[in-house]
């Protein structure tokens, strides 16, 4: 049972080493983004929705037209009257009083097509101004949210060059603990180092082994991420084109500005609710709608021998409704202010956020100076040591602790490097108009 298990894990681990590396560059993933990404799909049907919502308050300026057919049968002296009236079947002999106050069963079919149409609604009026406003903020928040998945783009593909980059630096690590462990066990041989010496090479050789496995799986995950961006469900693993190195960008006078589409779609949405607010408040003003109906009659299905029109106009106000319309006017009121509140907190905090932004850039640009002055010292530090160590001057504790160094400081030289394009790419998105 445990061969077939070892059996099983070595065929996996050869497998996942011997999977196909794609070659991808960041245009490629932009492109793929701006076609497939679903959370770009999402925000889309947003838009939408709220387009269509929109277009529903066109009902205050266009007519409303319905059509009906119906048919009754009756005995009721006042309906059987009125049928055969709207009919034009009367004759003289319905009117006499026993067949008015008795009359036979009578069958009616109407056909009848209304039109109303909105003459004065102030209250509509406002909320469709209301509704373009939010429909215009929605806009704005899909183009924030097309500028957002651009910049998660610039974040993956810069982990995924630092993923390669730390397999790159951990692999001349473990051939340099080979090589460590070759001298090492050549000087056992000859009687110049203890077995215990030996074994800490060894354990160095297992380390850089272990840190090697987890940066293969770092870039796995990179590469996974990038999928789960494209919608790819293949997940396969993806190598840049482009090695992580130093970007600069131009970062002078950067600030917030009130253009930038999620900051304008927030004043949008406070407008929104502004006109909401003032059409709770027309509510309380009369309404004018004009109305017609076409009305056909018979005793017959689907006819119409008789036929009349109506027209008229209504002039309707809702004088008191217990309350409500008061209260409805509070709470929009309330609701426009706590929008202009949280209006200038998102200004406020995103202001913050650029300012603490600027000081990591300046951090990050100081440390990639300070750490590429590490790595140069530390390789110098290991080669010297390496020497002494073949000569039989140093220890083997010395010369692993040189070792591990140099590799740290690589690691670290390349993670600096991604958080001073990294924050650069954050500070053009908090900026962007």
């Amino acid at each position: 049972m445990n061969k077939s298990i070892s059996i099983l894990l070595l065929l996996l681990s050869v497998h996942l080493g011997a999977q196909e590396k794609i070659y991808i560059g960041k245009e490629d993933v932009l492109t793929r983004i701006s076609e497939s990404n679903l959370a770009l799909k999402i925000s889309e049907k947003d838009f939408e929705k709220s387009l269509a919502e929109y277009k529903q308050t066109k009902a205050i300026y266009l007519p409303s037209i319905t059509a009906s057919h119906t048919g009754i049968l009756t005995t009721n002296p006042l309906m059987a009257f009125g049928s055969k009236l709207n009919q034009g079947i009367l004759t003289q002999n319905d009117f006499n009083p026993s067949l008015l106050n008795n009359p036979a069963q009578t069958q009616n079919f109407a056909t009848v097509i209304k039109v109303e149409q909105p003459l004065i609604n102030l209250d509509g009026f406002y909320q469709r101004k209301a509704a373009k406003s939010g429909m215009e903020a929605m806009s704005l928040k899909h183009q924030r949210t097309k500028d957002y998945m651009t910049f998660e783009v610039e974040k993956a593909y810069m982990q995924l060059q630092l993923s390669y980059k730390g397999v790159a630096v951990l692999e001349k690590a473990l051939e340099a603990a080979n090589a460590n462990k070759i001298m090492a066990d050549n000087s056992f041989k000859q009687g110049f180092l203890q077995r215990a010496d030996v074994l800490n090479v060894e354990v160095r050789v297992t380390e850089v082994k272990n840190q090697l496995q987890s940066a293969k799986s770092n870039v796995q995950n990179a590469s996974n991420y990038l999928s789960f961006l494209m919608n790819d469900k293949s997940y396969v693993v993806y190598q840049p084109k482009d090695s992580l190195t130093v970007v600069n960008f131009s970062v002078e006078e950067k600030n917030i500005s009130e253009n930038r589409s999620d900051i304008k779609a927030m004043q949008l949405a406070t407008n929104a609710y502004e006109e909401m607010n003032k059409a709770d408040k027309m509510a309380f003003l009369p309404r004018l709608n004009a109305f017609g109906s076409y009305e056909m009659y018979d005793n017959n299905a689907f006819q119409g021998n008789a036929n009349g029109y109506l027209v008229g106009a209504q002039l309707s106000w809702d004088i008191f409704k217990g309350a409500k319309r008061f209260g409805k006017a509070e709470k929009s009121k309330a609701e426009l202010e706590k929008s202009k509140l949280e209006y200038n907190q998102y200004v406020s905090k995103s202001n913050l956020e650029l300012n603490q932004v600027k000081r990591q850039l300046i951090d990050a640009k100081n440390r990639i100076e300070l750490t590429g002055l590490a790595v140069q010292q530390s390789e110098e530090s290991l080669r010297i040591r390496k020497n002494r160590f073949k000569e039989g001057l140093e220890k083997t504790a010395d010369l692993l602790v040189a070792e591990t160094q140099f590799a740290q400081k690589q690691l670290e030289y390349y993670q600096t490097i991604f958080e001073y394009n990294f924050t650069q790419t954050y500070l053009e998105f908090l900026t962007k108009e």
